[in-house]
This record gives structure tokens, sequence and C-alpha cells, in this order.
């Protein structure tokens, strides 16, 4: 029976689309006979009869279908038209609102809003006699088609001679808010109130205009015109509510939602934005319970499952907040906002190859998804793979590219371990004890497939010995092969670069042997030679040469023509450089340094700047200090710092600017002003700051116990990795605590005895041998560690200061060094009148928290003692913590 009917429906609609308007009624109607209520052939038996012009007797027909299945757009459509034609204008709203209550949408859909939305407005009056009524059908026509200029021209000229048709004017307005011209539109909507004042809908569209211009009080003033002439006008509270929202009038938009929902009960849309104000109110179990009435109107509303999801989250129901960005995503399938939710909750969860895949996927589908690039970055940290994954590698070289989201250096090893399940790379890693090759070509072709191996030789030192010793052999055998200048292939070029790039950054740790030194002076007499000549030499030698020394301690420097082979390296290692000589000559001194710990110390920053580094992740955006103090988690003792407004904040041992860019970008309105005592160090920092284009950082020579002569007091105060390098770490930290205003936040960074027992192994050998701290002297040294079977010796490899000269020169042959215990430190604050507000919120209080749940556990320094001692190398790094002046 059911085939029966499908064959003769099917032949119906041959014959309908053929214009065999009886046939087609002959069969819909033997269709009817047997199944009265059969929804495709009441559908279509309507259309039949509007197409007659018995759109009367239309309507039962639509009437049925819908009743049947009312998800069927084109019923919907069909119906509501054909309520146009008969002008049942209210009738033709109701069923609009039905069917979008039905989740029908679509461009048709929007189409036959704007009609109903124009043909309302036009029967709303008495018919413009002045006004031909073809002329004025024609630019609904054009309207609807959505030739909005057409339309605002044409009515435009039309308005000088039909100065009052209100029909005229309200198009006008209509079509210049769709096309940017929205004071334009305002007027012309004025127009139509002047010859209609009770015209509700003008109110409201000049409302949108003005939402438009971001005149927030001026569009809730054309809201409430609106709501005076028709109270009961829904979607007027409705954008009130959005506009109440925006402006964080909560308890306002609260009650226009409220408003929508008595009138229209099943306003999804309602619900959802109800649900977003209570959240943002913090009142989740509230915010969830809209969301699901939303749900309960609107089944497939993707955007309120993920939002309730956040609910969840923030509830710490991570499980099924999960699930909500699961139904998110069968909803919506390039929903990038759920898999990056999805991803904060796989990283609270700790599952960070789940946190990965999410973020990754969000890329993907929105490439310029700043937050999900952020939160990649800390997903990666101390992450090592176990699968390969091509796509990933592609987005931590996007990653990496965008400069600002994170530091390479905390993500190299995660990166170096995703490279490692490459075959390729791996077949050359085995190569690292014997002679990569007689010309290294191959190798440098394969290798050149891994763009994001060639970026992280580009951006940070290489915090691996396997990759090492493959980069020297290639070195040494780039340096025995060079080639004539025709043989080149671009993939050389562009690997020497990376190479050269790579030694320059790790300030040249690899040691070389003397039979590549002699080659090296007879390729520089090549160069020499070539000057001599007025010739140019080729791009490899250069990049040969640099990837030894940088390109600004030969005196010809200054003689190449920057070709885009080497205009990278040449930025660099020649430019970059210049600046900084340039800027120490505009430095601040705070007065001269004397004491002879601080001599000694600024002379080793002086020669190694401390760190080189060219990419930093930071803020997406600065917050307020109570929003840091929320973000951290820390226990104010006096809680008036979060009324200040324009923190000014001293960081005490900027180094080469990467903490002192960071706070200035993490702290709003902040100004911020940066010691340290390496003019090198403050002129690396400082060219930086002008790279990132930050403004509110001032840079100052200065010695921690000379501060009081600036008589100034500070609101937040951060020195970390300072305090412990000094004579007496007491004395400098008591210094600071006087420059810190009462009530003023202070954050230090100190060594963990506990922790650096390998390292203080390591320099009492190196003090024991009286091995200087020259660079043959220190790369000798680390070539012995290199080489040792000792477990202390193998602990210092794992550190990624390990791999730069400067950093290494930091790990183990630094000038002074103090180590301290948390007993210690809890003294000390106690003597300095300092309270404990918590650690730095890092991986470290994360793994803290699974053993100590307590609210206050993690304020407890004993705790944080004990805690120590079971896990005695999680401080390695250092003790990263704030805490508090109180009267």
């Amino acid at each position: 029976m059911e085939l029966a009917l499908d064959q003769a429906l099917q032949k119906g609609v041959e014959a309908h689309k053929a214009g065999k308007v009886q046939e087609a009624d002959l069969y819909y109607t033997a269709i009817l006979k047997a199944n009265p209520k059969h929804p495709d052939a009441n559908h279509n038996m309507g259309v039949l009869s509007v197409g007659v012009g018995k759109t009367e007797a239309a309507l039962p027909f639509f009437k049925t279908a819908l009743d049947v299945n009312p998800n069927i757009t084109p019923y919907w459509l069909n119906y509501i038209d054909a309520l146009l034609r008969l002008n049942r204008i209210n009738e033709a709203k109701t069923a609009f609102d039905q069917a979008k209550s039905n989740g029908v949408k679509g461009d048709s859909f929007d189409e036959l809003e704007e009609k109903l939305n124009l043909t309302a407005a036009n029967k709303s009056i008495k018919q413009d006699l002045d006004l031909p009524q073809d002329k004025l059908q024609e630019l609904i026509g054009l309207y609807t088609q959505k030739k909005f200029q057409e339309v605002f021209e044409e009515a435009d000229t039309l308005t000088k001679s039909y100065t009052k048709s209100f029909s005229l004017w309200n198009l006008m307005g209509a079509a210049g808010a769709q096309i940017g011209q929205l004071d334009e539109a305002i007027c012309a909507f004025q127009k139509a109130l002047s010859i209609k004042p009770d015209y509700a809908e003008a109110y409201y569209n000049i409302g949108l205009a003005l939402k438009k211009q971001g005149k927030p009080d001026e569009e809730l003033e054309a809201y409430r015109n609106v709501l005076s002439i028709e109270p009961d006008y829904a979607d007027a509270y409705y954008r009130m509510g959005n506009a109440l929202h925006e402006q964080g009038k909560i308890q306002e938009a609260i009650e226009a939602y409220l408003n929508v929902l008595s009138i229209k009960p099943d306003c999804a849309d309602a619900y959802y934005n109800l649900g977003n104000v209570l959240h943002a109110q913090g009142k989740m179990q509230e915010a969830i319970k809209a969301y699901k009435n939303a749900l309960s109107i609107k089944p497939d509303y993707a955007e309120v499952y993920n939002n309730m999801g956040i609910a969840l989250h923030a509830q710490g129901k991570i499980q099924e907040a999960v699930k909500a960005y699961e139904n998110a995503l069968s909803v919506k399938l390039d929903y990038a906002e759920a898999f990056y939710n999805m991803g904060l909750a796989h990283q609270e969860e700790g599952k960070q190859y789940g946190a990965l895949e999410a973020y990754n996927k969000a890329l993907l589908i929105k490439p310029d998804y700043a937050e999900a690039y952020n939160n990649m970055g800390l997903a990666l940290k101390g992450i090592t793979f176990t699968t390969p994954n091509r796509d990933l590698q592609k987005t931590i070289v996007s990653l990496l590219d965008k400069k600002r989201y994170v530091r390479p250096k905390h993500i190299a090893k995660a990166a170096i371990s995703l490279l490692k399940l490459e075959p390729t790379l791996q077949k050359y890693l085995k190569l690292v004890d014997t002679e990569v090759t007689e010309s290294p070509l191959d190798v440098i072709s394969d290798l050149s497939n891994f763009p994001l191996f060639l970026k992280l030789m580009s951006v940070c030192p290489l915090p691996d010995l396997e990759f090492e010793q493959l980069l020297k052999r290639l070195r040494q055998a780039i340096l025995s092969n060079v080639l004539d200048e025709k043989d080149i292939p671009p993939e050389l070029c562009q690997f020497q670069s990376a190479l050269a790039l790579q030694c320059f950054t790790n300030e040249y740790i690899y040691s070389h042997t003397e039979e590549e030194e002699k080659t090296l002076h007879s390729l520089e007499a090549s160069v020499k030679r070539a000057f001599k000549n007025n010739e140019q030499p080729s791009p490899q030698v250069i990049l040969i040469l640099a990837s030894y020394k940088p390109l600004n301690e030969y005196d010809w420097c200054k003689l190449l023509i920057v070709t885009d082979h080497i205009k990278e390296l040449f930025i660099r290692q020649v430019e970059d450089t210049n600046k900084e000589e340039i800027l120490k000559q505009g430095l601040l001194i705070l007065e001269e340094i004397t004491d002879s710990v601080s001599v000694e110390v600024r002379a080793q920053y002086e020669e190694s700047p401390y760190p080189r580094w060219i990419n930093l992740g930071l803020p997406l955006k600065p917050m307020s200090i109570s929003k840091v103090v929320d973000e951290l988690k820390l226990k104010l003792h006096d809680n008036k710092i979060t009324e200040v407004e324009k923190p000014e904040i001293l960081i005490a041992g900027c180094g080469t600017g990467q903490h002192s860019i960071g706070t200035a970008t993490r702290f709003k309105s902040s100004n911020v002003l940066a010691i340290d005592l390496s003019l090198s160090s403050l002129a690396y920092a400082k060219r930086k700051t002008e790279e990132f284009a930050i403004k509110n950082i001032e840079y100052m020579q200065a010695d921690i116990l000379n501060l009081n002569k600036l008589s100034k007091k500070f609101d937040i105060i951060e020195s970390g990795g300072v305090l412990h390098h000094m004579d007496d770490p007491m004395a400098g930290w008591k210094v600071l605590t006087e420059c810190l205003k009462p009530g003023g936040l202070m954050k230090i960074g100190l060594y963990s005895e506990l922790a650096r027992q390998h390292i203080v192994k390591t320099r009492k050998e190196i003090s024991k041998a009286s091995i200087g701290s020259s660079h043959p002297a220190m790369k000798s040294f680390r070539d012995f560690i290199i080489k040792s079977n000792e477990d202390h010796h193998k602990l210092i490899t794992r550190s990624a200061d390990f791999y730069s000269l400067s950093t290494l020169k930091d790990l183990l042959f630094h000038v002074q060094e103090h180590r301290f215990t948390i007993p210690q430190i809890k003294g000390y604050l106690d003597k300095l009148g300092l309270k404990f507000c918590g650690f730095e919120w890092n991986e470290i209080v994360s793994h803290f928290k699974q053993t100590n749940n307590a609210k206050e556990d993690l304020y407890d320094l004993d705790k944080w003692q004990a805690y120590e001692q079971a896990n005695p190398d999680v401080f390695v790094g250092m003790y990263q913590f704030w805490c508090q002046k109180v009267d």
C-alpha cells in the first residue's frame, strides 16, 4: 500500500512540474482518499491550489501537513506565503514564530521574515494614496532579492516626490541599515515615525541601527519607545536584554529576558541568554536550568550545549561538561569554540593528549583562534608524544610563527619528542656516532621536509643531545663540502640559515675540531679575497661562517649585500646587536654599582646576557589585580590592593626582558620600572620591548641595594632568580620590602636546596678542578658531562639550561649562588613582615592539590615542606611564590 502511495506521489509531482494541473490533482486526491493525513500530498495539494488562484482553499491542506510533520521548512514557507497573499498578517506572524520555535531556518526563511516585516509595515496604515502600488511592490520585490543598494537609491529618489509615503521611508530605512548607511537609515525611520508616530517597528529598527553604531544608551531608549507603544513586543524585550547584558546591567537584563518568556514561553533564545546572564552572576545552577529549558524547546541548539558545558566545568563537573561539548559538536561539526572548551576540560582532567587534539581541531576550523593557540602552548609543556601526528606538527609551526603565544623553550622537548617519531629522523639520529655522509645534501633534503624541525632550530636552543650531535656533524660535513654557487639547491640555504640561527641562539655551544678551525680560516680568507675583487661571497659560505661565529664579529660584515638567503640571519646577528649597542647609550642609570659581588655578577651578564630569546608567551589581554589574584588563587591578607586601578610595578632583575614584558602585559593599566645590573641585558630587553610594541616599561641600570635612592614605593614588586645571586639575599629582600607599599604584593623566585643537589655536586667538582668560566673551558667541561655516566651529570643534561652558553654559565658557573629551604623562607617572611599568599599557579600546584585538597592547604608552608620532601626534584627550577606586606 505504502509503495503504491509513493509511486502515485511521484507521478503527481512529475505531472505538477510539467504543468499538468488536472492530472496532478487526480493523483494527490487519490492519495488523500487512501490516507487523508499524508503530509506531502496535503502540502502539494496546497501548492497546487495556490497556483490556480484558490489560496483560501490551500490553507487546510497546509495545516494538515504541518500537524503531521511540523519540522519541514517548505511546509511552513508555503503556508506563511499563502497567509500573506490573503493579507492575514497577524496569522502569518504567529505561524512564523511557530516555525522558528520548531527550528526552521535558512536563507529562504530569512527572506520570508523580511517580506513579512515589510508587509506588516505596509499594512499597518492605510494604503499610500500618493505612491503607486505597483512601484511599492517592485521595491519590496527588490528588497526580498537582497538588492538593498538599488532599493535605497530608488527610494531616496522617490521620497523627493512622495514625501508623505510612510511605506517608502520605511523601506529606505530598512535598505539603508542593510548597506551600512546607518545615519541615513535612522533618519528615514524617523521620517516614517513623523507620519505614523505609533509605529513600533520603526523604533525597533532604529534600535538595531543604533546597536551597529555602538550607541547602547540610545539603543535602549529606542526599545523603550517600542514597548511604550506595544507592551507585548517580545523581540524588543529580547534586544533590550542583550544590550543591558553588554553594559553589565545583569539584573535588568534578567528582567528583560523574563518579560520575553512571559510573552513567548517557547523562545529558546531568551532562555539561552537568560542562562548567559545568570552565568555571569556566578549562578551556575540557575544558568544550567535555563539552558535545559532552551534545549527542551530546541534540542539541536549547539550554542546552548556549549555554554552549559562551560557552566558545568565551572562547577567542577568535568565529565558532564565534556558530554555537553560532545552534544554541541554532534549538532555543529565545525564548532571551534566547543572543541576549544573541550580542550580546557581535558586539560583540567590532566588529559593533555585529549586537550591537544581538541585545540588542534579548533585551530583547523578557526586558524586565528588566539585562545586555542595560547592553551595549546600550555598543554604542550612537559608532554612526551608516543604516536606521530603530522597535523599537530603543522599547528605547532603555526603556533611558533605567531610569536606571542608561547615561549619556544617551554614546548621544545614536546615538539622534539613528536619529531623523533618520524622514521626519517629516527634513521639519521642513529647515525650520530658515525659520519653522516660524504655529501650532506641528501640528509638535508630529507630534513627539510619537516618544517617544525627547521622552525625549532630558528627560534630556540634544541634541548636534545641526539639532535645536537646530528647538527654538529652536519655542520662539519657542510663545511667540508662547499658547493659552487650554481650547484646550491634552495633547501640547502634554508637549512643552513636555520642551523646558523640555532648556533647563534645557543651562543655557539657546539664544540668543533682543529680541522674545522683550519677550514674556517681558509673559507674566511676566500671571503676577504672576494671583497677585495669587488665580488660578493656566495650565500652558502656566509651561512657556513655564521654557524661558527656571529657575522657581527667579522670585520667585513658591513660589506655584505643582504639577499633573501641571509636576510633573517643578518637581522639577528648584525642589525639587532648593533641596535642594542645604540640602546645602551640611552639607558637610565641610578648610580654606580659598587658592591663587590654585584660588580662580579654584572660582569657575567655583560659578557653573557641571559637568556637569548626570540618569541615569548604573553597574556591574551591584561587583567586587573583582582582578576590576576583570582586566576592565581592567591590568599590576600589585605584586599585594598585589588582597588588599585593603575599599579606601579617594579621588576628587580629583569634580565633580557622576558619577565618585564610578561608582567607589563599581564596587569591592566600598569606602569613598570625594570632594573638590572647589566647594560647588555637591559639593551636586549629594550630592543625586544620595542619589537613587541610594549609602551608601559621603563628600563634602568640599578643594584637592588641602592633602590632606596629612588624615593618611590610600588604596588607590586617581582624579583625572580635574583636574590640568590646576591652576597646577602636577606639584605636585598629587605630593601625590596621597604620599597613595597603597605598591602602591596611581592613575587619572589629562589633556588631550592633540595632540588639542586645534583647541581651543587657538579659545582663542587668544577671548583675542585679549578675549571674557569671561559667559553672554551665551559664547552670542554660540558663535553665531559655529555660523555659521563654519573647520575648527577645525566640530570644536568636534562635541563634546558644545558643547551646554550649563557644559561649553562648561569646553571653551573655562576659567581654567586645561595639556595633555600621552605622553613627558611617561612622564617624570612616572618622577619620581613610578609604574609605568604601562594605559589605561582602552574603544574606543580596542580600536582600538589591531588594530595592536599583542603581549602587552606595551598597556603600552608608546612604542607608544602612535606610535599617537597616527598618530591625532592619538584622545585628544580625555582620556588616562585607571592607574598603581601602587612602592617
